[in-house]
């Protein structure tokens, strides 16, 4: 969950909100019903009403929605906003929207259920013929030379290290990608089109593709670079490219498990793809470079190994694993299985002191257990 000041940094990102007024200028019409997926302290909610809106469903899972609901009280226009806090998969709306607004990208538009969030809302809440922003993001990447982001991943194990060997923590790390900038003279190749994003036609929540270049600038390789240009309206967009665009966003570096010195003419291949798995991405970078023909460097790089796993962790992931649960999670059941309608939280909590006086101070620390279980999974 973003914080308030997370918020606040979108906002003053000047690229990114003045490209997000531009397109809802173009779609939001005097009378219009607009859905904002994902409101946050609901800067475009209130553009919205600004421009004419007659309602708007300003939807947002985290607390940062009774901000929300302050600032339009303060600006005047709570009576024209229904603040919902939950997933917009969640609601049905009592009517469809005419303009269906959203964020939910993280660095790479690949961000938890981002592409179901928006498939749902188009089946279910957009009106015939209505707008969705954004409309489309592609995405792009190139080989890039970028070596103080690099000394990012290596450097604690490397040079910070005590004398000590630390090569698997340093192997673990590079198997992770991580936001930067750089400046277009740091790519040493042009970049290539590795995705297209269509918000209106979307339902596949993974990506691959094959990208391969010739080198045309010599230079030391980190890795590989990723970035998107946004589309969110006819001829209103913004990019997160090198040398500018949306700093709020940043690029994505997949960086090599070793620099690697490219010459011009060196052939680079990398395959790159992400899955969702459950809530999140895995990412996968297989890359190889090659002089007239003859490999210089192999690379095959995932999260899946930049994720430190225990024995019992895998263990008990295994399919053929027949769990148990331990304390905690028989106390989580124990909560959980009262929560039926018929008791007040205080209650369960009297209960729950009752049932594990090893785990509770008080009926306070009980209560506090409780209340935390109702935020979650209450409605």
């Amino acid at each position: 969950m973003y914080s308030v000041a997370n918020y606040g940094s979108m906002i003053a990102d000047r690229i990114r909100m003045d490209a997000y007024v531009r397109a809802l200028r173009q779609s939001v019409k005097p009378g219009s019903v607009v859905l904002d997926i994902g409101t946050g302290t609901g800067i475009c909610a209130l553009l919205a009403c600004q421009l004419g809106a007659r309602r708007v469903y300003a939807v947002e899972p985290s607390n940062a929605i009774q901000i929300a609901r302050e600032i339009a009280a303060a600006n005047g226009y709570a009576d024209r906003i229904e603040f919902i806090q939950d997933l917009s998969t969640n609601i049905t709306l009592p009517e469809r929207a005419d303009v269906i607004v959203s964020d939910l990208r993280g660095v790479l538009p690949f961000l938890g259920s981002h592409f179901a969030s928006i498939a749902d809302a188009r089946r279910r809440h957009l009106a015939p013929g209505g707008a969705l922003i954004p409309q489309r993001d592609t995405l792009w990447a190139a080989i890039v030379t970028a070596p103080k982001l690099y000394a990012d991943f290596v450097e604690p194990w490397e040079v910070h290290n005590h004398g000590f060997n630390m090569q698997a923590a340093r192997k673990l790390v590079l198997n992770s990608w991580g936001k930067g900038r750089v400046e277009p003279e740091q790519l040493l190749t042009e970049p290539k089109l590795w995705a297209q994003l269509n918000y209106a036609t979307l339902e596949d929540a993974n990506a691959a593709g094959e990208l391969e270049w010739t080198v045309a600038q010599s230079g030391e390789a980190h890795g590989v670079l990723v970035w998107f240009d946004a589309v969110l309206a006819d001829g209103v967009g913004f990019s997160n490219a090198p040398g500018g665009g949306a700093a709020v966003y940043g690029s994505a570096l997949f960086p090599f498990l070793e620099p690697v010195p490219l010459e011009s003419g060196d052939d680079v291949q990398v395959r790159l793809s992400a899955n969702l798995v459950v809530d999140d991405y895995l990412w996968s970078w297989r890359s190889t470079i090659r002089r007239q023909g003859i490999v210089k460097a192999e690379f095959q790089q995932s999260t899946f190994f930049g994720t430190p796993l225990s024995p019992l962790q895998l263990r008990r992931r295994a399919s053929n694993f027949s769990p148990t649960l331990n304390d905690d999670g028989q106390m989580v059941s124990f909560i959980l299985a009262r929560m039926t309608g018929a008791h007040s939280l205080g209650e369960i909590a009297e209960q729950l002191l009752a049932e594990f006086p090893a785990r509770f101070a008080n009926h306070k620390a009980a209560l506090a257990k409780v209340s935390e279980l109702s935020q979650q999974f209450s409605r």
